[in-house]
C-alpha cells in the first residue's frame, strides 16, 4: 500500500458522503466515550503540569533561586531541580532534543500520531477552547444553524463571553509561561501590581496572542498545514503501527439499516456503515476516515467513539472503526484472519534501543561532568615583561565559573617549574603560598580576572594553573606558557 500525501485508498465504486469541504467551517460534534474519556484526562494532565510546574520549590542553598524548574536568562542558567545547565553546556540540549526526536518517532511507529491527538499543545488548548463554546454557544447543530442566521443581542452577548473567557484563557498561558523564566510568585505579584518589566508583559502579551489565534480560529489549520510533522509522518508510517482505520470490508456497501436488513434478507452483501456521518461529525480536523489514512488525521479516537455508539444503537458489533494496524486492513480485505499487532518488532525495538543509549549517555554526561571551569588565555603585548631584578612577568587573562552558585570562594594556584618560586597576583593581591589566591566568585558563579606570574628566566617553559573548590575538594587545570623576552 502506497502512502499518499492526502489519502491511501478508496474503494471504487462507493459513494461516500464528502469530509468538510473548502472554506465550510469546521464544527466537531461533541463525543462520548472511551477515547473522549482519555483526551479529558489528558488535557487535565497537561494543564496541570503546565500552570504547577512554576511554583514547585527546590533548595539549592543561600544565594541561590528558590524555583525547582527556572530558565534563569539574565544569569544564563536553566534549573532544573538539583542539575543548572549553561550555555556552553548546549550540547545537553541537543542530547535532549536528539532524545525527543526518537521518542516521538517511536510513538509513531506503535501508534502513529498519539502524541498529536492526545498530548499536543495545540490539541489541548484547542479541545478546551471548543468546550468554552460548545458551553455558550450550542453543540455542532446549534452553532451550524446560527451561521445562518442574523445577529441578536442575545448571540452577540455570548459570542462577547466566549472570545472574553478565551482571552482569559490565553492570558493565563501567556502569564504562566513567563513564570518560567523568573521566579514564579514574585513575577506573578509584579504582573498583577505592575511592577513587572517590559519584556515579561511582552512575553506575556504574545503568548496571549498567539493562544488565543491558533487555538480559537486556526485549530485544523495549525494541524494540517502550519505543522511540519503531518509531511514527515509519510516517512516513518508503519503499516504495522497502530492507528484509527475504517473496517471498509466489513462496512461497505453502505446503506440505512432497513435497506441493509432487506439486502441481507434477500441475500444481497451489505454493510455495517449506516452513513450516518457521525465519525465526520465529530472530527476536530473535518476528515473522512473512511477515506483512508489522511495526514490530517491525529489519531485523537474520536470517530471510534462516534461510530461504536452507533454500532450500539444498531445492535452491531462495535469497531467498524477502530486503532487497528494498516496489515490487517488488508488482511480483512482478502479475507484473512486478523493477526495481533506486535508493538515489539525490529523497528521498535531499534528505536528503543537508540533512545535508551541516548538517555543513558545524557545521564552519564550530566553525572560526570565537572562542575568547575577554567580557561587560560596569554596576553600577547606584551608577551613577557623584564623587570629590573631580573625576574620576568608574564600576564594571562584567566575566567572561571562553578556550577555550585554565586558568591563562593575558589582557590586558584599554578604548577610546574614556576610553582615553587613563582609570585601569583591579581588585582593588587600577592599570594606566594602552595594554595594560590582566593578568588571570589560574583552572582553569575564566575569571574574574569587579569593574572601576573613573576618569576626568574629558568622557569620559562609550561606553566599549569589550577583551579580548585575547597569545599568539594573538586578541581581542574588549564595550560599556558611561561615565556621570556
Amino acid at each position: 500500500m502506497t502512502f499518499h500525501p492526502t489519502t491511501l485508498h478508496r474503494k471504487p465504486g462507493i459513494g461516500a458522503a464528502p469530509a468538510i469541504g473548502p472554506g465550510q467551517p469546521v464544527v466537531p460534534q461533541s463525543v462520548s466515550g472511551r477515547f473522549r474519556r482519555l483526551k479529558w484526562a489528558a488535557v487535565g494532565l497537561c494543564l496541570a503540569l503546565y500552570y504547577v510546574l512554576p511554583f514547585l520549590r527546590y533548595d539549592r542553598g543561600p544565594g541561590q533561586p528558590g524555583q525547582a524548574i527556572l530558565f534563569d536568562l539574565a544569569q544564563l542558567r536553566f534549573h532544573l531541580a538539583g542539575l543548572e545547565l549553561r550555555p556552553q553546556e548546549l550540547y545537553l540540549l541537543t542530547g535532549l532534543l536528539v532524545l525527543a526526536t526518537i521518542v516521538l518517532v517511536l510513538s509513531n511507529v506503535v501508534a502513529g500520531r498519539i502524541w498529536c491527538g492526545f498530548f499536543c499543545p495545540q490539541t489541548v488548548w484547542a479541545d478546551l477552547f471548543l468546550w468554552v463554546e460548545r458551553q455558550l454557544e450550542g453543540d455542532r447543530r446549534e452553532r451550524l444553524r446560527q451561521l445562518y442566521l442574523p445577529m441578536t443581542a442575545a448571540r452577540a452577548l455570548r459570542k462577547g463571553i466566549k472570545h472574553v473567557i478565551w482571552l482569559a484563557i490565553a492570558a493565563g498561558t501567556g502569564g504562566a509561561f513567563a513564570l518560567y523564566f523568573a521566579d514564579a510568585p514574585t513575577l506573578l505579584r509584579d504582573i498583577f501590581t505592575g511592577n513587572a518589566s517590559s519584556v515579561a508583559y511582552g512575553a506575556v502579551l504574545t503568548l496571549t496572542l498567539t493562544t488565543y489565534a491558533l487555538a480559537g480560529f486556526a485549530r485544523e489549520k495549525m494541524c494540517t498545514y502550519m505543522c511540519p510533522w503531518p509531511r514527515l509522518q509519510g516517512a516513518v508510517w508503519d503499516a504495522e503501527a497502530f492507528g484509527v482505520a475504517y473496517r471498509d470490508y466489513r462496512g461497505e456497501a453502505r446503506m440505512s439499516a432497513k435497506k441493509a436488513a432487506a439486502a441481507r434478507a434477500s441475500g444481497l452483501p451489505a454493510g455495517d456503515c449506516v452513513d450516518c456521518m457521525a465519525c465526520v461529525n465529530v472530527c476536530p480536523m473535518g476528515i473522512d476516515i473512511r477515506e483512508g489514512p489522511n495526514l490530517a488525521c491525529i489519531n485523537c479516537g474520536l470517530c471510534v467513539d462516534a461510530c461504536d455508539t452507533t454500532m450500539q444503537k444498531l445492535d452491531r458489533p462495535c469497531g467498524l472503526i477502530d486503532y487497528e494496524s494498516w496489515t490487517n486492513i488488508e488482511r480483512g480485505r482478502k479475507g484473512e484472519a486478523r493477526v495481533p499487532v506486535r508493538v515489539v518488532r525490529a523497528k521498535t525495538a531499534a528505536l528503543a534501543l537508540a533512545g535508551l543509549a541516548t538517555a543513558v549517555a545524557i545521564v552519564a554526561v550530566v553525572a560526570t561532568r565537572a562542575t568547575l571551569s577554567l580557561s587560560v588565555a596569554h596576553e600577547r603585548n606584551p608577551v613577557a615583561v623584564e623587570l629590573s631584578d631580573g625576574r620576568v612577568r608574564n600576564a594571562y587573562e584567566i575566567r572561571v565559573s562553578h556550577v555550585a552558585g554565586a558568591g563562593g570562594t575558589v582557590m586558584l594556584g599554578i604548577e610546574g617549574e614556576a610553582a615553587g618560586h613563582a609570585e601569583l597576583r591579581t588585582a593588587g593581591n600577592v599570594d606566594p603560598q602552595a594554595e594560590g589566591i582566593a578568588v571570589l566568585l560574583d552572582e553569575r558563579g564566575s569571574r574574569r580576572l587579569r593574572v601576573t606570574v613573576t618569576a626568574e628566566p629558568s622557569a620559562a617553559g609550561p606553566i599549569t594553573f589550577r583551579l580548585a573548590d575547597p569545599v568539594s575538594g573538586e578541581s581542574v587545570t588549564a595550560s599556558d606558557f611561561f615565556k621570556i623576552p
